[in-house]
C-alpha cells in the first residue's frame, strides 16, 4: 500500500459576490482614508487549504492520504467532512483557542478580488512531528505551510529517506536563499507554478536547468498552456486538458499534483503521469472552489484511457 503523507494547510474559504464594481466604490485620491462597505447578498464557504485539497483529489484517485496539519477550535465541521470522506485524521492536530486558517474573498463583478487571509493554527505546524507518524510513509508532500513547519517536515522526511515533492506555493515567498537550497537539495521533485519557478530560480540564483538537475523531476504548471516536466535531462511537454466549462481556477494546482503524486507513488511513466495530472486539473477548474468537482473514477478512467487504482 503506497501511503502518502500530505504536510499543509487545512482552511475555510469564504467567497462573497459583490454584484457591481470595486472601481465604482473606491475613490482614488481618497485611499488614504478608506473605508468601504459592500455588500453581498452571496456567499459561499468551501473547504480548502492545500493539503486538505490534495487529499480530496487524491480520494477521487481511490488512493488513501495521510494528513498531517493544525487546525483551530472550529474544525469539526471540516472533520466531519474527511470523516465522510475516509480521509485519516490521526495526524490532524487541534490548537486550543484559536481559528482554522480563513480566507475571506470578495470578488466584484470585473472578477477583481479583495482577499483577507487568517493564518489561525497554521502557524503551529511545527507542533506536529513526522517522528509520530506509525505508517510506513511512500512519498511525503511538504506544501504551504507554516514556514516553521515546512522547514521541520522536510528535515524530519529527508532525515527518514523519504522522498519529498516540494510543493512551496504561495509559501514561496516566507524562505531565504539558503533555505531554499536546502529544501531543493532534500526534495525528490519539485512542482512550481511558472511565476514561482522564476521567483525559486531568483532567489536561489540557480538556473531552471540547474534545479532541475538536482532532483529527479522538476514540474512546472504553465496554465492552459500545459505544463513541463523536466527529468533525465529532457523536457517533457504535457498538453493542458481542455475543460468544457472554466469557472473557477481556485485549487487547479492542488488537483494537478494529486495527478502528479498518483503516477510518482504508482511508478507510472512521466508522460502518463502529467496527463492524469492536467486531467484533474481541468476537471476541477469546472467548478467553484477546491472541493466541489465530484467527477467518478469511470470519467477519469474514460480520458487517461487506461484503469487506475
Amino acid at each position: 500500500m503506497n501511503n502518502i503523507l500530505i504536510c499543509g494547510s487545512i482552511a475555510y474559504d469564504t467567497i462573497m459576490v459583490f454584484e457591481d464594481y470595486f472601481k465604482d466604490h473606491i475613490l482614488p485620491d481618497q485611499i488614504h482614508k478608506l473605508s468601504v462597505s459592500f455588500y453581498v447578498p452571496e456567499l459561499k464557504k468551501n473547504f480548502g487549504g492545500t493539503a486538505g485539497n490534495i487529499a480530496y483529489n487524491l480520494r477521487l484517485l481511490n488512493s488513501s492520504p495521510i494528513i498531517m496539519a493544525t487546525v483551530g477550535d472550529d474544525f469539526t465541521l471540516y472533520s466531519d467532512r474527511l470523516s465522510k470522506l475516509e480521509i485519516m485524521q490521526d495526524y490532524i492536530r487541534i490548537i486550543p483557542e484559536t481559528h482554522t486558517a480563513q480566507a475571506f474573498i470578495t470578488t466584484d463583478l470585473d472578477d477583481n478580488q479583495i482577499t483577507a487571509f487568517h493564518p489561525g493554527a497554521m502557524t503551529q505546524s511545527h507542533k506536529n512531528t513526522v517522528s509520530t507518524i506509525s505508517e510506513n510513509i511512500s512519498l511525503a508532500v511538504i506544501a504551504p505551510d507554516g514556514k516553521d513547519g515546512m522547514i521541520n517536515h522536510s528535515n524530519e522526511c529527508y532525515k527518514a529517506n523519504i522522498p519529498i515533492l516540494f510543493d512551496p506555493g504561495q509559501g514561496l515567498p516566507m524562505f531565504n536563499q539558503e533555505e531554499l537550497l536546502t529544501f531543493i537539495e532534500q526534495a525528490s521533485y519539485i512542482a512550481v507554478n511558472d511565476y514561482e519557478a522564476q521567483v525559486l530560480s531568483k532567489t536561489t540564483n540557480l538556473s531552471i536547468e540547474n534545479i532541475s538537475k538536482k532532483v529527479t523531476a522538476l514540474i512546472i504548471t504553465k496554465g492552459n498552456e500545459g505544463s513541463l516536466i523536466y527529468t533525465d535531462n529532457k523536457i517533457i511537454k504535457i498538453d493542458p486538458f481542455y475543460a468544457a466549462n472554466i469557472i473557477d481556477p481556485t485549487g487547479c494546482g492542488d488537483a494537478y499534483r494529486s495527478g502528479l503524486i498518483y503516477g510518482i507513488v504508482n511508478k507510472l511513466s512521466w508522460e502518463k503521469t502529467g496527463w492524469l495530472a492536467s486531467i484533474m486539473g481541468g476537471f476541477k477548474i469546472e467548478s467553484q472552489g477546491g472541493q466541489n468537482h465530484t467527477p467518478s473514477i469511470n470519467a477519469i478512467e474514460s480520458y487517461f484511457g487506461e484503469k487506475l487504482g
